[in-house]
């Protein structure tokens, strides 16, 4: 079993800036692909950005240049820096993680987090 655990959301201003922190833990062998999402009032979960275990990056065009994800394998947790922040981001994040763990019987699949609420207002 894996857990997945984001934290760092809050209220900032316009133009402000958060990081959002993201562990997992587990019986984990190998993690593959991790990335954020997120989703606001009445609408769609969306990508934000990922991560693959080589370190390519890929992200929405809303964010680009504002935000940056990164990650610590040694440590299994992932990062998404955000600035120039503005109400259009207000959303609650979460992580995904795509993981094999000890168990050889389950192929690698996705694992998410309970998401952290993130609000850009004045």
């Amino acid at each position: 079993q894996v857990q997945v655990v984001e934290s760092g959301g809050g209220l900032v201003q316009p133009g402000g800036s958060l990081r959002l922190s993201c562990a997992a833990s587990g019986s984990i062998v190998r993690i593959n692909v991790m990335g954020w999402y997120r989703q606001a009032p009445g609408k769609q979960r969306e990508l934000v950005a990922t991560i693959a275990d080589t370190g390519a990056t890929n992200y929405a065009d809303s964010v680009k240049g504002r935000f940056t994800i990164s990650r610590d394998n040694a440590k299994s947790t992932l990062y998404l820096q955000m600035n120039s922040l503005k109400p259009e981001d207000t959303a609650v994040y979460y992580c995904n993680t795509n993981a094999k763990t000890t168990n050889w019987a389950i192929p690698a699949k996705d694992y998410w987090g309970q998401g952290t609420q993130v609000t850009v207002s004045s």
